[in-house]
């Protein structure tokens, strides 16, 4: 009864079998005949069935707000008894890029956690060569990072995504009525990074010595703490995607060099010969995200 209960959840969050059955990776027809037999295992109807459409009858919403706690409840209850007998079931080991700012790897946590339950994700936020580090000596199994060196067939390589440096400032800046600008423009601004103190070298180095980052370099471990000298207006903070701010107090300026803009890309990364069951799930479900 407790995945007929999920099936039914399903289709009312999301207001469709068709939807719901994609979800659960089953037919429509499937999920139909689970919500029917539900309702026959209760004694009562919990949607009112319309030609393309339903709604819920008042068991049927009784039901559903009940069952949204019975099986929470239900889940807590599992992890607590993983814990009471040392079985803490499996553990999907993952690194993620420190500054990513995007909500595509949240979203497949989210996504995969629907899909698998019984699997927790554990996150490792990191620079890219010490995630590189933990990933090549098996203390993560999958990665997501930026590419900075040539693929290796000792990894499962994946491009997710290619996208443009923006630089974030305080919406006070003069450079703020900017719409893009030259990184040698930025010489006399300060550049501000994310970096633990044992990598702040190594990225030095790629933002200088790779893209070409004439500015002076400051680090914080700490977005929230990066994030308000940049409001002060203390220096500008690279960020990718879409060019829109974290902050409605800054602005987001696209960043060029030699007229043209400075791209990243970002891979998912995993051993080749990785053994660990759900990695590649994960990374089916992380890539279509993007």
């Amino acid at each position: 009864m407790l995945k007929q209960i999920r099936y039914f959840q399903s289709v009312v969050r999301l207001g469709s079998f068709t939807a719901a059955a994609e979800e659960h990776y089953i037919s429509q027809s499937a999920i139909s005949q689970q919500i029917k037999a539900l309702e026959e295992e209760l004694g009562v109807t919990l949607l009112e069935r319309k030609k393309r459409s339903f709604t819920l009858t008042s068991a049927g919403e009784f039901f559903y707000k009940k069952s949204l706690v019975l099986v929470a409840d239900y889940d807590n209850m599992i992890r607590e008894l993983q814990k009471v007998s040392g079985d803490h079931g499996e553990l999907l080991k993952v690194g993620l890029l420190k500054g990513y700012s995007g909500k595509e790897f949240n979203s497949a946590v989210s996504e995969f956690t629907v899909q698998y339950p019984d699997v927790t994700v554990e996150v490792t936020h990191g620079n890219h060569d010490a995630l590189y580090a933990l990933l090549r000596n098996g203390e993560l199994d999958i990665v997501l990072n930026d590419q900075r060196r040539a693929f290796s067939d000792e990894y499962v390589n994946i491009v997710l995504d290619i996208r443009e440096y923006y630089a974030e400032i305080s919406a006070n800046s003069p450079l703020a009525q900017l719409d893009e600008v030259e990184i040698s423009d930025l010489k006399n601004t300060p550049l501000i990074l994310l970096s633990s103190p044992d990598q702040q070298e190594t990225e030095r180095r790629f933002y200088a010595n790779d893209l070409g980052f004439k500015s002076e370099i400051y680090f914080t471990e700490y977005i929230d703490d990066a994030l308000m000298q940049v409001i002060q207006g203390k220096g500008f903070m690279p960020i990718e995607g879409s060019g829109d701010a974290v902050q409605t107090t800054t602005k987001a300026i696209k960043l060029l060099r030699n007229g043209k803009p400075i791209i990243r890309r970002y891979c998912a990364f995993m051993k080749a010969d990785n053994p660990k069951k759900h990695t590649n799930e994960f990374i089916g479900i992380l890539k279509n995200q993007f």
